[in-house]
């Protein structure tokens, strides 16, 4: 797995930066005429996963800010903290067991907020395939995307006391789930917002009708306690240390990105709008239970949005020095070193925001539901 991700960060050398929109250099907190500058980097494609930056941008809450973002889209062959750590980017989206891979590897860069409080990942089984806890999954062929994607899967087998070299049978999966649709495999990975919804966006052959969630049993690794932090924003640990304008920016960023999060809760089908404007790969459908379902992972946020739980970051560290995959080997080997994360620049964002009359808890938050039509039309 360190062998994948350390060929995948190297890879990406060259194609981060080539996968930048244009290319200006970032402005790493320099203003022109009052207006600072600023790449953001995805870690995938344009979908409501990003709602949140994308209403920023589109409502003006990030010029309201002082800044002038550039969303950078996301993609297989690109690595957002590997972009960020490059300069090629002044702030990333990254989950963040890959991104303490990175750190581990030199990449010089910090959390600065945490803005999915709980994990999307899922495992999930067609219902008769009797696979209702990770201990059931011993014998069966298990569907995983590597590339860093797994280490929650791999935590789960392993607090059931499975070897995942020996007890399962791993099999590489493409980003969809078709591998699970032909039963080729017992198991596939899923995020509940995205991949989850293609099973349900699906056909059955027996009925002519969607597949509905009784026909499936999922994993999810809250419930299993072995959940890892995901979607966080992650900033250049030197710039912060030693530039001034570039923590302002910092501080003006969030404010803007957190506002665009709090947007995104209370108007779900404008940000879904907003997402599919942009040109996302999946339709209307899809993306408005996509942007419900993110809204889950966000709200509540009783401390206020994108402050770092500690305990979520020890059991996310934990999990990553521990967790062994099919080769033996862990995440990280050693403990963070140096500024992994701060909540000081989330901090005065909330502050800021709470101050102007934005709800940044969300404690009254209530899920929509979401009818999904057949392939995410």
């Amino acid at each position: 797995m360190r062998r994948m991700i350390g060929a995948a960060l190297a890879g990406v050398l060259a194609l981060g930066a080539c996968g930048t929109a244009d290319e200006d250099e970032p402005s790493g907190g320099d203003a022109t005429g009052g207006v600072t500058k600023v790449k953001l980097q995805l870690q995938w494609f344009v979908q409501a996963q990003f709602a949140g930056y994308i209403a920023a941008v589109d409502k003006g809450f990030y010029t309201e800010q002082g800044l002038d973002v550039q969303i950078l889209e996301g993609g297989v062959d690109i690595v957002p903290q590997t972009v960020l750590a490059q300069g090629q980017a002044d702030f990333a989206v990254s989950w963040v067991p890959k991104a303490l891979a990175s750190r581990e590897q030199g990449a010089q860069i910090t959390e600065i907020a945490q803005i999915f409080q709980r994990s999307g990942t899922y495992q999930v089984s067609f219902a008769d395939s009797s696979v209702k806890a990770p201990a059931d999954l011993k014998g069966k062929k298990v569907g995983n995307w590597g590339f860093g994607n797994e280490f929650e899967l791999f935590a789960g087998m392993t607090k059931a006391g499975l070897d995942p070299g020996k007890d399962v049978t791993l099999v590489q999966q493409q980003f969809d789930m078709q591998a699970l649709l032909r039963r080729d495999i017992d198991a596939a990975q899923a995020m509940s917002y995205n991949e989850y919804a293609q099973l349900l966006e699906a056909k059955n052959p027996k009925t002519g009708q969607l597949y509905q969630p009784s026909d499936f049993t999922v994993l999810n690794w809250n419930d299993v306690g072995t959940a890892m932090l995901q979607d966080a924003v992650w900033a250049n640990s030197e710039k912060l240390a030693n530039d001034t304008a570039y923590q302002q920016t910092a501080v003006k960023f969030l404010t803007g990105t957190l506002k665009g999060w709090a947007y995104c809760r209370d108007n779900v089908e404008e940000c879904r709008d907003m997402v599919v404007k942009k040109g996302s790969k999946l339709g209307a459908s899809h993306q408005l239970w996509q942007m419900n379902e993110v809204n889950k992972l966000i709200w509540p946020s009783p401390n206020g949005i994108g402050l770092l739980d500690e305990t979520v970051w020890k059991q996310t560290v934990d999990l990553a020095l521990t967790t062994k995959n099919q080769d033996g080997q862990t995440v990280i080997t050693k403990q963070p070193e140096g500024t992994a994360y701060t909540n000081e620049y989330v901090q005065k964002a909330i502050d800021s925001l709470k101050s102007s009359g934005t709800d940044v808890a969300g404690t009254s938050f209530q899920p929509t539901t979401v009818t999904l039509n057949e392939g995410g039309a």
